[in-house]
């Protein structure tokens, strides 16, 4: 399993009502349900991905992340899993918004756009980066926000949301493999991963 999955895994207890939003092929819901024993539901836009998580027996729905949550009662879900598609997102604060009046408690990650070799690149080069977590150029990227850790932690206290966790990590060029980035995180983590909650309102 990915690293950054790995991380989010370790925070879900045993039996928890999962959402995954962009679950890509099932992955992460298929360890939480074999290992943890988690109620799981996943979402994403793509049929291929949708048909492998099919293959696994996972309860999926093929759509738009953003219509499709709007359908959920209040606190339908212990944890909303958004792993690597904030960037994605037209419209992150409603979407955000949503996923804390749907779940208790929402986990979020995102490719840390302020990490060195971004910068390096940007300043030497004078070129939009281009690494192994931001793959594509600017014509045909689908990363429509460009985040860093520190965007976030800032985006969080002006929406008032509360970031109950918070872990950086860098996985160079291996997915499968990384390590937590305490030292100097905003600069050289590739990924920022955080728990956030507690504090919806109905806006």
């Amino acid at each position: 399993m990915r690293f950054d999955l790995e991380i989010i895994a370790s925070w879900i207890p045993p039996g928890a009502r999962i959402l995954d939003l962009g679950c890509g092929t099932g992955e992460l819901l298929s360890f939480l349900r074999d290992k943890k024993e988690a109620a799981c539901t996943g979402i994403d836009f793509s049929e291929n991905n949708i048909q492998h998580c099919i293959t696994k027996g996972l309860s999926v729905i093929h759509g738009d992340i953003n219509e499709e949550v709007m359908d959920y009662a209040d606190q339908a879900f212990d944890y909303v899993i958004l792993s690597q598609t904030l960037q994605q997102v037209y419209e992150p604060e409603a979407l955000l918004n949503t996923l804390l009046r749907i779940g208790k408690n929402v986990v979020v990650s995102f490719p840390n756009f302020s990490h060195w070799r971004c910068r390096l690149q940007l300043f030497w080069q004078g070129e939009a980066p281009t690494t192994s977590q931001l793959p594509y150029s600017w014509y045909n990227s689908p990363n429509i926000r460009v985040i860093t850790i520190k965007d976030f932690r800032t985006f969080a206290l002006s929406s008032g949301f509360s970031i109950l966790k918070e872990v950086a990590i860098n996985t160079d060029n291996q997915e499968r493999k990384g390590s937590i980035i305490k030292i100097l995180p905003t600069i050289r983590a590739t990924y920022g991963i955080f728990l956030i909650g507690g504090t919806f309102t109905n806006r």
